[in-house]
């Protein structure tokens, strides 16, 4: 049996389309429908309400499309909405966190762990908590980055403000003698590079949403709803709340896809 109806990935901007690089390289015959919500990124800096609702009405869009499962591509929303959305749908829901929890308690040596993020994900501690459930003795510190997301929304992730942007804000987490960062926001595995440089080689980085798609991969197949190989290459359909062109040249910057069109859609609810 397969189903090849796409799987939905939404976030506050383009930062999910990491997890999207992830999910066309790990799961190829698989559908995608992406809905970025650039108009009102970023999220971090919302209140708790207010991102809940956005999250639902990315969500609701979404539904429309006939999705077959949700993946919550953004930390922030992950935070705030998973729980609700997941006891309420009756198709998997996915978030963020919890893999890249796991993924850093693997990889670290010296049980310090260093976490960035937006304010409202570090505000949640949902990292902190995630890590102390699995292992009391690790020592999680937890940073907000709040210029991050703005830096790579506007494509200035490869610029020399963007190098002097990270070291300041990455400054504090020197001290600390973490062996592993976990990047917990979809948006910074485009600064990677940057964060690797300043933080040095021996600082292990976590991609949240890299790892995502390992739990995704495995809940297609517990479910019995991953897609065969079809003759036709699997459609991608890709939304923002906001104007497409800037979307459409971070998306061709980052995906390896021949071609990728992006549509300006309404997503409050009326």
């Amino acid at each position: 049996m397969s189903d090849n109806r796409p799987i939905g990935f939404i976030d506050s901007g383009v930062g999910g389309l990491t997890v999207v690089k992830e999910a066309l390289k790990q799961l190829p015959n698989e559908s995608v429908a992406y809905l970025g919500d650039q108009a009102r990124c970023p999220y971090g800096p919302r209140p708790h309400e207010e991102v809940l609702e956005f999250t639902w009405e990315m969500t609701r869009f979404l539904l429309k499309k006939n999705i077959k499962m949700l993946v919550i591509a953004c930390n922030t929303a992950t935070a705030i909405a998973l729980e609700d959305i997941k006891a309420a749908l009756d198709i998997p829901v996915v978030g963020v966190i919890l893999p890249g929890s796991r993924a850093a308690l693997k990889r670290t040596e010296t049980h310090r762990i260093g976490v960035i993020g937006t304010e409202m994900t570090v505000k949640s501690l949902a990292y902190s908590q995630a890590m102390a459930q699995k292992s009391a003795k690790t020592a999680v510190h937890e940073l907000a980055c709040p210029k991050f997301v703005p830096l790579v929304e506007s494509k200035q992730y490869r610029s020399s403000l963007a190098k002097m942007v990270v070291a300041e804000s990455l400054k504090p987490l020197k001290q600390k003698g973490i062996d592993t960062l976990v990047l917990g926001c979809t948006h910074y595995p485009l600064l990677k590079p940057l964060v690797q440089n300043f933080m040095g080689d021996n600082v292990t980085l976590v991609d949240s949403g890299a790892e995502t798609v390992g739990e995704v991969s495995m809940l297609l197949d517990y479910f019995d709803i991953a897609a065969n190989e079809q003759t036709l290459p699997p459609e991608h359909h890709f939304y923002t709340t906001a104007s497409p062109k800037m979307f459409e040249e971070i998306g061709k910057d980052w995906l390896p896809l021949p071609s990728l069109t992006v549509e300006k859609v309404v997503i409050v609810d009326n």
